[in-house]
């Protein structure tokens, strides 16, 4: 893959990754909770962030937690949305922005404490966000829980398209 590519994100979470390693993950979390409000309120923690891939986590806290006192299936989605739509993010060029289109989760199992979603890209996926203005693709992501196992198999289908022009008023 070719390091000449690079995007508003990337270059963001580059400064992010120059800080103490401490501190860096827990700011990045921060900061992108700021500017993508939901992901800060639940509480979202960024572990990995990259090109190819992006890890998040959520702790089982009693604001993202359903009635059987486990993360709710809301918070299990945007977990898995969150890491699919920042791996995307990640490769597309600064004229264009990355839009869910679709996401299917199948809930095949009580889950257990803690949730950790991770999304890849193949080369194949990166070189054709990066290349083409619009298009679409299927992210793989893995949501397991913190016995290790998957109570949720997600599939993330995101697009990206060309920046609307704002119109002068």
């Amino acid at each position: 893959m070719s390091t000449q590519f690079t995007n508003d994100l990337q270059r963001t979470v580059r400064r992010f990754m120059e800080m103490p390693k401490p501190i860096r993950m827990p700011m990045l979390s921060y900061a992108i909770g700021n500017v993508v409000r939901y992901v800060g309120t639940t509480g979202i923690r960024f572990e990995t962030m990259n090109e190819r891939e992006v890890v998040v986590a959520l702790s089982n806290r009693k604001k993202v937690q359903n009635h059987i006192k486990q993360i709710h299936a809301g918070a299990m989605i945007l977990l898995a949305e969150t890491a699919s739509g920042m791996v995307v993010g990640m490769n597309v060029a600064d004229d264009s922005v990355p839009v869910i289109k679709s996401i299917k989760a199948d809930f095949v199992k009580r889950s257990q404490g803690a949730m950790q979603a991770t999304a890849n890209l193949t080369d194949e996926q990166i070189q054709l966000i990066r290349s083409t203005p619009k298009g679409e693709t299927t992210v793989e992501v893995k949501v397991v829980d913190a016995d290790g196992k998957e109570p949720i198999l997600v599939e993330a289908i995101w697009a990206w398209i060309p920046k609307q022009r704002s119109v002068n008023k």
